[in-house]
């Protein structure tokens, strides 16, 4: 029954030119008329909920779509399904077919623009709900493709979202927002799905509703309910091999829509270069990294600048990092699956012996974040934003706010 009903609903849908991705409502309306044909003891709701899942939703992994508490949903291959949830891996008992897996891809890129074969074998993408896409076929995987989908559990629109669910103690995130408010330069770091993303989104919520934001990334994921935003993501080559836009073009070209904030979704390549010249040149800005803590996070920085060319000299870069960079932020999954800050360190602008001098304003070292002995820099940025800064590194119960 089932199956005679899948096929003429898709018959109706040719029939009709109608994109069941593009046109849900359509959908709905068709299907429910290929019900109506059929005798209502035959077609059960669950039949109807499968049939919406197969045309206008993702199939059989559409309810891992609909739960709120997973995460992230990859494939291995055809019989191993894998979810996250609460931070921790789980084999699903789903089971898909070499044919249905494609389908199901071909059915998420479709509105992305996004296009994957032999000679692109790779593909990064944002499905409608918000979650990021990537596939790899064969013959860069051994035999199957690999999806993995990330989703965004996790709506922080401030920072004081993440002290309700524990990422970040009040009186830490009291001085971030200070910080955020006060214009300082701002790096979050941190290993994969250790919360880099929602970190970046809960400090952009702290971001004056005056000012405009320019965020440049590889694909959306960036949130924010800022009133003058203009998110940007890069571009693929066509199948001529034109018309690629980097992650480097998007920032120097982000300089010249007037933005007073400067965000990059994640630096991995010599992009870093442009963000450190817009940081360098008074442009209040932020971005993620991936690094295991603060100092390997300044480390990498020291590092990608120079994969922009041979002209690029290690003794202009070490001094240009320690000068732009004011915070390190630094994010970490425990073992609980628990996302949480593990430190806030300052940039002072000192360098001894090519090392940047950091030092640790809150830390982590196994009883939960506590304020440590650092300082940031720049006082008189705090002090010019009506900030107190011996209040907030001291005083834990008061939460200073600049509207």
């Amino acid at each position: 029954m089932l199956d005679h009903l899948h096929a003429r609903v898709r018959s109706a849908l040719l029939d009709a030119a109608v994109d069941p991705m593009a046109n849900a409502a359509g959908a709905r309306s068709i299907i429910d008329e290929c019900i109506g044909e059929l005798d209502p003891a035959d077609v059960s709701p669950e039949t109807r909920r499968t049939l919406l899942a197969a045309f206008t939703g993702y199939g059989v992994l559409q309810p891992l779509f609909d739960d709120p508490s997973v995460e992230e949903i990859w494939i291995n291959e055809p019989g191993r399904v894998f979810i996250a949830r609460g931070g921790r891996s789980e084999l699903t008992t789903i089971v898909l077919s070499e044919g249905e897996i494609r389908e199901l891809v071909e059915r998420m890129l479709r509105a992305s623009g996004r296009r994957l074969d032999l000679s692109n074998p790779f593909v990064d993408a944002m499905l409608a709900d918000g979650s990021r896409l990537h596939v790899v076929i064969p013959d860069i995987t051994r035999a199957h493709w690999s999806v993995n989908i990330r989703r965004f559990v996790v709506r922080a629109a401030h920072i004081d979202a993440l002290v309700g669910l524990g990422t970040v103690t009040s009186h830490a995130a009291g001085f971030l927002e200070a910080a955020v408010v006060s214009g300082l330069n701002i790096i979050v770091a941190g290993g994969t799905q250790a919360g880099k993303t929602t970190m970046l989104n809960a400090l952009l919520g702290c971001v004056p509703s005056h000012e405009r934001i320019i965020s440049c990334e590889e694909v959306f994921e960036i949130r924010t309910a800022h009133p003058d935003w203009v998110p940007m993501q890069t571009r693929d080559a066509s199948l001529e091999g034109t018309g690629e836009v980097s992650l480097r073009r998007l920032v120097r070209e982000a300089l010249r829509m007037r933005p007073t904030r400067l965000i990059v979704g994640e630096v991995r390549q010599a992009e870093a270069l442009d963000l450190l010249v817009a940081m360098n040149s008074g442009m209040p800005s932020m971005a993620t990294l991936h690094a295991n803590s603060a100092r390997e996070a300044i480390t990498k920085l020291c590092t990608l600048p120079l994969l922009a060319g041979q002209n690029i000299p290690g003794d202009f870069v070490v001094p240009t990092v320690a000068g732009s960079v004011d915070l390190v932020v630094h994010v970490a999954t425990l073992a609980s699956g628990q996302r949480v800050v593990r430190e806030i360190s300052a940039l002072s602008g000192r360098v001894e012996q090519g090392v940047i001098e950091l030092a640790e304003i809150f830390g982590d070292r196994g009883s939960g974040l506590e304020r440590r002995g650092g300082f940031p820099p720049h006082p008189e940025r705090f002090e010019r934003a009506g900030f107190d800064i011996a209040q907030l590194l001291y005083d834990t119960d008061t939460r200073m706010r600049v509207a």
